[in-house]
């Protein structure tokens, strides 16, 4: 797959009349190389592709990166960049102009003099915006790790627990079978914590009659997860099973309406406008999805401001919430890939409203 995604870059380095590009960004040396480790370069021109790492890695990263040239590096690897390029008669060179410092940058400058440098917006994220069918296949296997995570936590939610403690039960299983750890800080949020978006879980203990929100997902082969699910512990009120049933509709509307060709801003529209119906548009203040993938927050977006087009092969959240001060919130959201005529959504735990007896 990597041999792949290196000629798709080279397709977008010819675009850009680009002659050597240097990566520096963990996320992106892994997807272009394969290469796991913690440190390293990978320079890519029209006909070479290298791999720069340290003695630490010496046996490692030619098992990894089995398209690359592998070079162990001295104490300063931009000596070696520079020797590299001395010897392609490379005299432009490209970088993550999102991922280097000012400081990064001056130093990169005073060790390549006499080369040019050019900023790069974003080009390795524009190839990975459309997953292959080996992330899609790790993609799926992260989401049903975070869906039986889900399955597990409900027998712990009762009153008297700590939201901490239902993080770190959830964080536990999904390592014990097969996560690196969570994507992100896992969110408990319960009772009127439940009305922040991203409610950190806290010391707080869980009560009967109340809404608990769990937004988590599993670090998985390298790839994220991510899903929310809202239950009731006890007895629901009405004003909880009205906002639930609302934030259900707008997402499986959503879900309903996705598919290539649309932008990300239509995509966030089709959930948007049923909150907005129904009185709670000012209770709905974020993005109705992100791009999912290595990170866990990437392009593209379901957002009022993204005009990318969605195509096959992406990968984005739908999660619409209403979060109501003083009272409690709603999110509910799924994993899904665009497909060729509409979605393929990789989570499966159910979305009807689950009260849990106490």
């Amino acid at each position: 797959m990597e041999a792949a995604r290196i000629e798709r870059l080279r397709t977008e380095m010819k675009k850009n009349e680009l002659s050597a590009y240097l990566i520096s960004n963990s996320y992106n040396r892994r997807y272009i190389s394969g290469f796991t480790g913690s440190a390293g370069w990978v320079l890519i021109t029209l006909d070479r592709a290298i791999l720069l790492t340290d003695f630490r890695y010496m046996t490692q990263a030619p098992q990894q990166a089995v398209h690359f040239e592998v070079v162990e590096h001295g104490a300063q690897p931009l000596d070696n960049v520079r020797q590299l390029l001395s010897e392609m008669q490379i005299k432009e060179l490209a970088f993550e102009q999102d991922h280097v410092s000012y400081a990064q940058y001056v130093q990169v400058e005073q060790a390549l003099e006499g080369i040019r440098l050019t900023p790069s917006d974003s080009l390795i994220e524009q190839v990975r915006l459309v997953k292959d069918s080996s992330e899609i296949k790790v993609m799926r296997e992260a989401a049903q790790l975070a869906d039986q995570a889900f399955t597990h936590i409900l027998k712990h939610i009762k009153p008297g627990v700590t939201e901490k403690a239902i993080a770190l039960e959830l964080e536990v299983f999904m390592r014990s079978h097969g996560a690196v750890s969570s994507s992100f800080e896992i969110i408990v949020a319960s009772g009127e914590r439940s009305a922040l978006p991203h409610g950190i879980a806290s010391d707080r203990l869980l009560q009967p009659n109340e809404f608990v929100k769990l937004d988590f997902g599993a670090y998985y082969q390298g790839y994220c997860s991510d899903i929310t699910r809202t239950v009731v512990l006890g007895k629901p009120e009405a004003k909880h099973i009205e906002i639930y049933e609302c934030v259900k509709k707008a997402q499986q509307t959503c879900l309903d309406g996705l598919k290539p060709g649309i932008t990300g801003a239509q995509g966030d529209a089709l959930a948007r406008k049923v909150i907005e119906e129904a009185g709670y548009g000012a209770y709905f203040g974020h993005g109705t999805g992100h791009g999912l993938g290595m990170e866990v927050h990437e392009a593209p977006r379901l957002s009022k401001t993204c005009e990318t087009v969605l195509q096959p092969g992406m990968c984005v959240t739908v999660e619409p919430g209403i979060y109501l001060p003083d009272f409690g919130g709603v999110r509910i959201e799924d994993d899904v890939v665009i497909t060729e005529n509409g979605i393929d959504i990789l989570t499966q735990s159910t979305k009807e409203l689950i009260t849990i007896d106490i």
